[in-house]
């Protein structure tokens, strides 16, 4: 296969034209497509993917136990219940997805390997034009959208996010990525350090403790985890009960979420308690004293993500001497491994740093809105799905202490909505803007570092819309609250401007 890296870009022939244009064939472009096929079955729409095939992080990352740090009846969409084991693989997942495309006919509405260069938005024509590249065949391809619905995730999926340590390059071993996971590397009889304290890192480390000589997890700060069994006990019981795999996942589905939520709740309301909780956890495992050196975040739950470890695995591996745990700094790389600041040196043949990810704001395409190049940072945002000043533009960003498909198919009811409404009124143009009553709104960063401040969100709050002191203007990570409040929302409302038609709106 010929990538565009290696032939020069043609011109295309002809510019195709959409009602809807959906960027990006992961777990929030396909179940956009579906709730579009069913909502609006009169609007055309493409997808257009970078990747050769369909399901995103599912299909980039290929390190070693790649699975969902969410259960599958929360992660997977609401409309196609989920029959496996709750925490599922990559494998498990892709499979699922492609069940999806199979079933509703979406592959005609699928181009892969199109990589998304430009969207410029024209208000004389009310259209987006994008610009792509075929990856296949070097092509420059045009096409026009009135809609463009942005489903492509937040992080870069070509490179993981790696710090610049002192002495990297003296390192005689090998440095990996989990992201960018080497298909040649062998890990068998080596001394491999793993850095990083979150999901990935969990993941990784029972699944390759077996080949390695000794596996090492390195980490600076403790993370939160929930240690349990990979199965749903209520979903078995039903199933005993031979009831019908669309309730099962409905309830179970209804479950979870309550419980969640409550857990969420309890986490800002009780955070001692809950702490001891999940301590007690990781406790019955490792014991109290490990624990306390090795597992015992100095953060109350919840201010980063806490990932589910089926059957306790990263612990049992822990247990049985084949990993061990160091919490501490590092000083520098040296040619046999890395120097702490404790004097402490951690031989190593390879090291893997599941360190995160790069945050990409909108798959890093070049927007031009009206002939002015787009900064997202100057925008301020409209719950979190549209930015003041950017017309007929929705963005996909999920929860981040809850599953991601949970906000993926509220956004795509509000989507379908929108459209029609926008029909029913006879315009071509939308867009958010500050009411007269926002005008003097104190404005912040997208999300508040005290209620959540993973390092990827950290490191790229500067490139991210602005968020207002008022429910309409934030990023809500509240599922339980937004459920009942999208669907409600006055589209009528002066926060939308329309245009474009016989009909506009008050505020226009």
């Amino acid at each position: 296969m010929t990538t565009a890296t290696n032939v020069a870009p043609r011109a295309s022939a002809t510019t195709e034209h959409f009602d809807v244009l959906i960027v990006g064939a992961g777990i929030s472009g396909i179940g956009g497509a579906y709730h579009l096929a069913q909502q609006c079955p009169g609007k055309s729409f493409v997808v257009l993917e970078t990747l050769e095939s369909f399901g995103g992080t599912w299909l980039t990352h290929k390190y070693p136990g790649i699975r969902s740090d969410s259960d599958l009846y929360t992660f997977g969409y609401r409309f196609k219940p989920w029959v496996g084991p709750p925490i599922a693989t990559a494998d498990e997942i892709l499979k699922y997805m492609g069940e999806v495309i199979e079933e509703n006919d979406l592959d005609q509405h699928i181009r892969y390997r199109h990589r998304i260069t430009t969207a410029t938005w024209s208000s004389r024509d009310n259209l987006w034009t994008i610009e792509a590249e075929r990856l296949d065949t070097g092509e420059s391809v045009a096409f026009t959208a009135n809609f463009l619905w942005m489903c492509q995730g937040y992080y870069r999926q070509s490179e993981g996010y790696t710090p610049e340590w002192a002495g990297m390059k003296d390192f005689k071993g090998r440095i990996v990525h989990p992201q960018t996971w080497p298909q040649d590397l062998s890990l068998k009889d080596k001394k491999v350090v793993i850095i990083g304290s979150g999901a990935t890192a969990a993941t990784l480390l029972p699944n390759i403790a077996d080949d390695c000589g000794h596996v090492t997890l390195l980490q600076r700060s403790p993370t939160y985890f929930i240690p349990g069994r990979n199965a749903n006990e209520l979903a078995d019981i039903l199933r005993e009960l031979k009831i019908d795999e669309t309730w099962i996942h409905e309830i179970v589905r209804r479950k979870l979420l309550h419980d969640q939520d409550q857990f969420t709740r309890r986490a800002f309301e009780e955070s001692e308690t809950v702490k001891q909780e999940l301590l007690a956890g990781v406790s019955a495992f490792v014991g109290p004293e490990v624990t306390a050196k090795h597992f015992t975040p100095s953060y109350r739950p919840w201010r980063q993500r806490i990932a589910f470890v089926p059957d306790g695995d990263i612990f049992q591996a822990v247990n049985q001497g084949k990993a061990s745990v160091v919490t501490d700094e590092i000083e520098r790389f040296v040619e046999g491994g890395i120097q702490l600041k404790s004097g402490e040196l951690l031989e190593a043949d390879v090291v893997i740093t599941a360190t995160g990810f790069n945050l990409n704001v909108l798959g890093d395409i070049n927007f031009v809105v009206d002939g002015k190049p787009l900064n997202f940072a100057d925008t301020v945002t409209y719950r979190g799905m549209m930015f003041t000043g950017v017309p007929n533009m929705v963005w996909v960003f999920g929860y981040f202490r809850a599953s991601w498909t949970l906000r993926a198919d509220l956004i795509a009811d509000f989507v379908c909505r929108l459209l029609n409404h926008m029909d029913a009124k006879g315009v071509k143009k939308v867009s958010v803007a500050l009411r007269p009553e926002d005008k003097d709104m104190p404005l912040s960063t997208w999300i508040d570092p005290e209620n959540f401040n993973p390092g990827y969100l950290m490191r790229g709050m500067h490139l991210l819309p602005r968020r207002g002191d008022k429910p309409e203007w934030q990023h809500s990570q509240d599922y339980w609250r937004e459920k009942d409040e999208l669907p409600l929302i006055d589209l009528d409302d002066a926060a939308f401007v329309y245009a474009g038609g016989p009909a506009a709106s008050k505020a226009a």
